[in-house]
């Protein structure tokens, strides 16, 4: 075997080498920057889907809990609102719900899983202020047709008791409804809705 042979062999094992070291090397090194890139404890908690319990929701009620940073609402509503709804459908700007956020299971007229509790988020989708609920029917400052749901104090946008948006106020979609299901008569669980029906 000539000296040359033996140079271009043991270049050759050489380069092999320093490529195998040197990839493992890079391996190691980006072990750290992709970790980085995973959200914190912290953010995956925010994520986390929050039990909320109904049990002492009174008719005409509404509790809030915190999803993601937001705030969720869950009204029981009484046989009354429930009874006005439908004769909203010619003053809402989308009454069926069909541009709107929520899971399909809450696309109905109720927007809701069971029509008694409303499930959404209190955000306006006008430009991200929280409305105030307004459950009284008829106030002075809302007008005699005013049958009660949300109002948005910082440009005047109105939802009904579904969370629908009227027609001739800036929000341009109804309130989003959050994936949600109960885990009991008395349990809701919001962020997470595996095995709704």
């Amino acid at each position: 075997m000539s000296s040359e042979e033996v140079n271009l062999k043991r270049r050759r094992f050489l380069i092999a080498a320093t490529t195998v070291v040197g990839g493992v090397g890079a391996a190691f090194a980006a072990v750290p920057f992709i970790s980085s890139m995973q959200p914190s404890q912290r953010a995956r908690a925010m994520g986390a889907p929050v039990e909320a319990d109904i049990s002492k929701l009174e008719p005409g009620q509404m509790i809030r809990v915190k999803w993601r940073g937001k705030p969720v609402w869950i009204v029981e509503r009484t046989p009354e609102m429930l009874e006005d709804l439908p004769g909203l459908t010619g003053e809402l700007r989308d009454p069926e719900s069909l541009e709107s956020e929520q899971p399909d299971y809450a696309r109905n007229e109720y927007r809701s899983i069971k029509p008694e509790i409303l499930v959404c988020i209190g955000i306006c989708t006008h430009l991200g202020c929280s409305p105030t609920y307004r459950p009284d029917v008829a106030p002075a400052d809302l007008g005699a047709d005013w049958k009660g749901g949300f109002f948005c104090p910082c440009h005047g946008s109105t939802f009904d008791m579904a969370g629908r948006v009227y027609k001739s106020v800036p929000a341009p979609l109804n309130l989003p409804v959050p994936p949600h299901r109960y885990l009991s008569d008395s349990q809701i669980l919001v962020g997470e809705d595996e095995g709704v029906a």
